[in-house]
């Protein structure tokens, strides 16, 4: 950050009086500027059959790699509805969100990234314009080496270890994916 968002003016990166972390503050107003983390919101859409739902990405980063459905949550929505509506914009899947299913911290990139359970009854999916593709996948044909990022394959593995040993809806899982 150069500039002040409030005035315009350059901001230098101190401690402001009363904190104990470095923060961008305009050199004119004194306006501290906060950087926090995003959140990333998704789902598990699963069909009647017990298939799930996998996009193949269509947008960087990470294009062409296999994800679930999930992006950065907006402002005026709740998780939940975050997470429907990236599953209706990623694969054209109306989708009833379900128990929380992961919390994973990915601090490299800032992120948090919450995942959910959902059901997609009926099966009806497409195509959105975020994905090159829309599959409905059993867990034996999940191509986990072309998954886009560490925390699909962390909520993916969750997924399946409850429906196997019959825990759908009852806990969540956290990670911390730190670099390296």
């Amino acid at each position: 950050m150069n500039f002040c968002s409030a005035c315009g003016q350059p901001v230098t990166l101190r401690i402001p009086a009363g904190d104990n972390l470095p923060r961008f503050v305009c050199t004119s107003c004194a306006t501290v500027h906060y950087e926090n983390p995003k959140i990333v919101v998704g789902c598990v859409p699963e069909l009647d059959d017990g298939r799930i739902l996998l996009c193949r990405r269509a947008i960087e980063p990470r294009r062409g790699y296999w994800t679930i459905p999930a992006g950065f949550m907006e402002n005026d929505e709740t998780l939940q509805a975050g997470a429907a509506r990236e599953s209706y914009e990623e694969a054209l899947a109306p989708v009833e969100i379900g128990s929380m299913l992961a919390i994973v911290h990915v601090l490299h990139a800032r992120q948090v990234h919450i995942t959910f359970r959902a059901r997609l009854s009926p099966a009806e999916f497409g195509v959105g314009a975020e994905s090159l593709e829309v599959i409905p996948c059993t867990k034996a044909a999940i191509p986990w080496n072309q998954l886009a990022f560490r925390s699909v394959d962390f909520a993916l593995r969750r997924y399946f270890e409850d429906r196997e040993a019959g825990l759908e809806g009852l806990h969540y899982s956290e990670i911390d994916l730190r670099r390296g």
